[in-house]
């Protein structure tokens, strides 16, 4: 069953993170609901090659991955736009994922600053009571953000650290963008091929 997902890349390392997820939810033919902020634009520009000025985030996505993707399912918003319709409870989404979330947009969350259309979305996704999920990239952690880590869990969020397993035998980075996408996926409820699940310790 197709979902309608808020995507949100902030500017914490970690692009690969958040096209693998972009790609496999647009190839489940999910709808996406697409936030970038400054810095996750710069972000998507620096690591993975995207050009703004010259293509859409599908067909960026096209081109570094050679897939064909479905058409008309990314709605994409401005980071500072508030009169989106996702900045309000009244519409319907499935759950909503800051991948990767750096540390100030966390803050925000925390906080319930509501500065931008990301924290306004995530906001609402908190007091809807539906699933919020933080791919949070920094490291080591200060105690400041670790209290906001708290903080957000304690509301009802989801932490998910940028935390790739190898138990799945990776094979190159994109295995392990997939690891961290097919887990945001797990925990919205999304069916996927991702990565294979763990079968228990093997006879030896």
């Amino acid at each position: 069953m197709a979902k309608r997902i808020i995507v949100a890349v902030t500017g914490a390392s970690g692009a690969l993170y958040a096209a693998r997820l972009l790609r496999a939810l647009l190839l489940g033919g999910h709808q996406v609901h697409l936030v970038m902020s400054k810095y996750g634009r710069y972000l998507l520009h620096d690591e993975l090659g995207f050009v703004p000025e010259k293509e859409g985030v599908v067909a960026f996505l096209e081109r570094l991955y050679g897939d064909v993707l479905p058409q008309g399912l990314l709605h994409e918003y401005g980071a500072n736009d508030q009169t989106s319709s996702i900045a309000s409870g009244s519409v319907r989404v499935d759950g909503m994922v800051v991948i990767p979330c750096s540390m100030k947009t966390l803050s925000g969350i925390a906080h319930g600053a509501s500065a931008n259309l990301i924290e306004r979305a995530a906001d609402v996704t908190l007091k809807e009571r539906r699933p919020l999920v933080l791919v949070a990239r920094e490291t080591p952690l200060n105690l400041i953000q670790l209290r906001n880590l708290v903080a957000v869990s304690e509301a009802g969020g989801i932490i998910l650290p940028a935390m790739p397993a190898f138990y799945q035998k990776p094979e190159s980075f994109e295995d392990l963008g997939d690891f961290m996408a097919g887990r945001v996926c797990n925990l919205l409820g999304i069916e996927h091929g991702l990565f294979p699940q763990w079968g228990g310790a093997k006879d030896r």
